[in-house]
C-alpha cells in the first residue's frame, strides 16, 4: 500500500467532522484504502493588552489531552469498519496543516459546519480553504439539519429513481441529517476549461470506484435574466444550447472511448455552473467540480462557481484544484 492510497481525514470532535469520517470510512473502505485520521490544535497566545499579568501563554497540556480524545473517539469510530486507521495530533492551524499534509495523501475529507468541537475549531474555515490549496482533490461532506422537503425543481434526466430523499440517521446527530450512503449518482460541471477537464477525469475515477452513474452537467445563462441576456433577440437560443452541447459531446465522446463500458449522461440547461449544479445536489451523491485555487487565505478561496457550491450542495462535493496532480 502506497502513501496515495490513504485517506487522509480532518476531525476536531463535532458532528460535522465526525460526519465526514463517516463518509471517508466508507470510501476508504470501498476501495480498499487506509485512513489517517488528524486532529490539529494552535494554542492562543494574550498579550499585555488583554492581561493584567502582562504577557502570558497558556499550557497546552489540557488542549492536547483534547485532541487526543478526540481522535480515540474517531479510532472507535470506525473500529468495525475493516479499514486500517492511523491517527496524528498536529499543531498550527487546521487548514495549514492539513494543506501541508495533503501533498502524502490520495484524497482529503473534511466536513463542513465544524463548529462546536472541543476546542470551538472552525471547519467552515477549513473547508474553504483546503479545497483551493490542498496537494490532492477533496470531498467537503456538509452536514444538514434540514431535510430537503420543499424543494420542488427535479434535475431531468439524472435517474428514473427521482431525488434522494434525506434519511434521518440513528446515530446520535440531529433529526433530519442525512445518512452516509453510497455513492451511486454523480454528477461533474464541465465548461471547456482545462480545470473542468481535470473535474471529469477525477469524476470518471469515482464513477468507477463507487459503480456509479455518472452525468457531466454544462450551464450556459441564455435566459432573460441571465449574463447572456444582451444578446440580440434574432439569436437563436436553442441554438446556442446545442453548441454549447455539440462541444461537449466532443470532450465526453473521448473520455467514453478511453473507458470502455463507462456512459456519461450529457446535460446542457439554461442557468449559471454555481445555481445548476447545487440543484443536481439535491438528486445526487457526489458533485465533482474543478477550481482554479484564486486568492490566498485571506482573499477569495476558490473560483465564483465551486465556491458557491460548496456552500449550498445537499451532498458532498469533490474540489479538484489546480495543485492536485494529474
Amino acid at each position: 500500500m502506497t502513501r496515495s492510497e490513504v485517506v487522509l481525514v480532518g476531525v476536531d470532535g463535532s458532528a460535522a467532522s465526525l460526519h465526514a469520517l463517516d463518509w471517508a470510512t466508507a470510501y476508504a473502505h470501498r476501495v480498499g484504502w487506509a485512513l489517517h485520521i488528524v486532529c490539529s490544535y494552535s494554542l492562543p497566545s494574550f498579550t499585555a493588552a488583554s492581561l493584567d499579568g502582562g504577557y502570558a501563554a497558556l499550557d497546552d497540556t489540557t488542549i492536547q489531552e483534547g485532541a487526543k480524545a478526540v481522535l480515540v473517539e474517531a479510532e472507535n469510530r470506525v473500529a468495525d469498519a475493516g479499514v486500517r486507521a492511523t491517527t496524528e495530533v498536529a499543531t498550527g492551524d487546521a487548514a495549514g496543516v492539513l494543506v501541508e499534509l495533503s501533498a502524502d495523501y490520495g484524497l482529503a475529507v473534511v466536513g463542513t459546519r465544524g463548529r462546536g468541537g472541543f476546542t470551538e475549531r472552525l471547519l467552515g474555515t477549513v473547508s474553504s480553504a483546503l479545497p483551493a490549496h490542498a496537494k490532492c482533490p477533496v470531498v467537503v461532506v456538509p452536514l444538514r439539519a434540514e431535510t430537503n422537503r420543499g424543494v420542488s425543481w427535479t434535475p431531468p434526466d439524472l435517474s428514473s429513481d427521482g431525488p434522494a430523499e434525506v434519511v434521518a440517521a440513528d446515530t446520535g446527530t440531529a433529526p433530519g441529517v442525512a445518512e452516509i450512503r453510497e455513492v451511486r449518482r454523480i454528477v461533474v460541471g464541465v465548461d471547456g476549461s482545462p480545470q473542468a477537464e481535470r473535474a471529469l477525469q477525477h469524476a470518471i475515477v469515482q464513477a468507477n470506484a463507487w459503480g456509479a452513474e455518472l452525468t457531466a452537467v454544462t450551464g450556459v445563462p441564455v435566459g432573460n435574466a441571465g449574463m447572456l441576456a444582451w444578446l440580440p433577440s434574432s439569436i437563436d437560443r436553442e441554438q446556442v444550447l446545442a453548441d454549447i452541447g455539440a462541444g461537449m459531446d466532443v470532450l465526453v465522446d473521448r473520455y467514453e472511448a478511453e473507458n470502455p463500458g463507462l456512459r456519461i449522461r450529457r446535460i446542457v440547461l439554461d442557468g449559471t455552473g454555481a445555481e445548476l449544479l447545487t440543484e443536481f445536489s439535491t438528486a445526487s451523491d457526489l458533485v465533482v467540480v474543478g477550481s482554479r485555487g484564486r486568492g490566498g487565505f485571506r482573499g477569495l478561496l476558490l473560483g465564483s462557481t465551486s465556491q458557491a457550491v460548496l456552500h449550498h450542495a445537499a451532498c458532498p462535493v469533490l474540489v479538484v484544484n489546480k495543485h492536485c496532480p494529474d
